[in-house]
């Protein structure tokens, strides 16, 4: 189970910090994932890290913005967000998938973020 919080309302050029807990009794070989869904939009790849060796991924889109990173302790993913840009603006899933697999198995509710221009 995963369980995503810290979505809200910003301002352009501000920032926000998403978090993930996965209930999962190991993540080893698991990939943690944050995509993104916009009105109208599918949803699309933001940024990815695979559990045990923490090696991240991002998406073009936000290179240089957003970082990845979890808390192996507390079986917690995050994502930091920076620069804020109002085509940011989505509800933001976690999602998990095995290192093998091409696609996310299990996804959370999702929490919306919003960036005002």
């Amino acid at each position: 189970q995963l369980v995503e919080s810290g979505g809200g309302l910003v301002h352009s050029g501000g920032s926000l910090r998403l978090s993930c807990a996965a209930s999962a009794r190991t993540l080893t070989n698991y990939v943690l994932g944050w995509l993104r869904q916009a009105p109208g939009k599918e949803r699309v790849f933001v940024a990815a890290i695979l559990w045990s060796e923490g090696i991240t991924s991002y998406a073009d889109s936000v290179k240089g913005r957003f970082t990845i990173s979890r808390d192996k302790t507390k079986k917690m993913v995050y994502l930091q967000m920076d620069s804020l840009k109002p085509e940011d603006t989505a509800i933001y899933y976690c999602a998990v998938k095995l290192r093998t697999n091409k696609s996310y198995n299990s996804w959370g509710q999702g929490t919306q973020v919003t960036v005002s221009s």
